[in-house]
């Protein structure tokens, strides 16, 4: 990875927090913090990539991690509602693509000597999940939001492949000590030590898990993967164990009608 990066997001202190603490990985790193921006922007979203190309010399890698989510039974989720969803991690995703793959395919063209001598750039990673594979209750909308982000990449991989770019998947599992687990799944501690039970490792995963998945996407080792989605779940759909909404017993909570209560992402109308 290059000593550059931009934080692109939305809300301004989450933005210049995670571009502060991504600075510390490497002495002398420059980060920027590009706050403000709405991924269902398009033009926010190339303003904002052409401005880092721009400041930084160039992109070489990109991360598709817009998403929304909470937790809903169809019967509470509105039309509006499974829009904003779709409208976030789907259009997000596209409009980052759009914005960024010029700036890829030259990056890929720049590094390129050979086929032996493949691209050190022009990368992009989009950020799914695995609720789509089984299905999942109170997650309809971002199951079909993150299959239509999975479909995205492989077209990304299809169409751009020959121009040198790679573009995959990651599809975290519940990873503990997140935002994304508090909003999903109740935090008790008997909550939780059921949830990491049910994954078949034994346990939750961690920030890093994720991060050395997206290490291994972007270095050498990950020259010939395109196209492809990379799991780092601890085996945990295979069973449908640790999901969102899975500490919430099926079907006995879906007949009751009941509304999500203690998660911080739960929506008692929608």
């Amino acid at each position: 990875m290059g000593a550059s990066a931009a934080i692109i997001g939305r809300n301004k202190e989450k933005t210049e927090r995670m571009a502060a603490d991504i600075a510390t990985a490497r002495p002398g790193a420059r980060v920027l913090a590009i706050a403000g921006v709405d991924v269902r922007d398009p033009k926010a979203l190339q303003d904002a990539a052409d401005r880092t190309a721009r400041e930084l010399g160039g992109i070489d890698f990109v991360i598709a991690g817009a998403a929304g989510n909470f937790l809903a039974p169809m019967s509470q989720l509105s039309a509006n509602a499974f829009k904003s969803v779709i409208d976030i991690d789907v259009l997000g995703s596209y409009n980052t693509v759009k914005a960024t793959l010029p700036h890829l395919v030259k990056s890929a063209k720049s590094s390129t000597v050979d086929a032996t001598t493949p691209s050190a750039g022009g990368r992009i990673i989009f950020v799914s999940a695995t609720i789509h594979y089984t299905g999942l209750p109170l997650q309809t909308h971002v199951s079909a939001a993150k299959a239509a982000v999975d479909a995205l990449s492989n077209a990304v991989a299809i169409e751009y492949g020959p121009l040198g770019v790679t573009s995959n998947v990651i599809a975290p599992g519940p990873i503990g000590g997140t935002e994304g687990m508090e909003r999903l799944a109740k935090s008790d501690p008997n909550s939780v030590a059921k949830s990491a039970k049910r994954v078949p490792l034994g346990r939750l995963g961690s920030v890093k898990d994720i991060a050395d998945a997206t290490v291994y996407l972007f270095s050498d080792a990950g020259n010939f993967v395109n196209g492809s989605t990379v799991v780092v779940d601890g085996g945990s759909w295979r069973v449908n164990a640790g999901g969102p909404g899975s500490t919430w017993e099926y079907p006995d909570f879906i007949l009751t009608g009941a509304a999500v209560e203690g998660v911080k992402g739960g929506k008692a109308k929608l």
